[in-house]
């Protein structure tokens, strides 16, 4: 079971509203556009995510939970003083996705790789649990 999560804002409806207009939405957050495919036996996922390095980029698993952020921050060693921005778009943004995997999902079982923008990750399917004959339980 692979099911993607993501917040929800309760400024979107609103903010898509004609009133805006489109220019508007010009200031949205990227959304990590993801294509999910089943590939004997694994789910690969390709990650939209460009203009990040790959250091900027990280993927963790808690409570089921695969995590994908990406931050990325202008060094305040970099800033040349004599610049004068009227405009800035390109060097400041984070973004973040959730797919619940499964909790028999472990970190090793998950490999990544980032080329070209995309990250991709290739995982298991939830491991299929073992039969177990019934367990009595004491009733009191």
């Amino acid at each position: 079971m692979l099911l993607p999560g993501r917040s929800y804002n309760l400024f979107d409806d609103f903010f898509n509203n004609d009133f805006f207009g489109r220019d508007f939405r010009k200031f949205e957050a990227p959304s990590m556009k993801t294509d999910v495919k089943e590939v004997e036996g694994n789910y690969e996922l390709s990650v939209e995510i460009p203009g990040f390095n790959k250091e900027d980029i990280s993927a963790s698993l808690k409570d089921g939970y695969l995590t994908i952020s990406a931050k990325h921050e202008e060094s305040k060693d970099e800033k040349d003083e004599q610049d004068k921005y009227i405009r800035r778009e390109r060097r400041f943004g984070s973004c973040q996705r959730s797919f619940f995997v499964g909790e028999a999902i472990t970190e090793e079982d998950i490999k990544a790789s980032y080329n070209n923008g995309i990250l991709k990750l290739t995982l298991p399917k939830e491991k299929e649990r073992l039969p177990q004959d019934p367990k009595t339980i004491a009733i009191e």
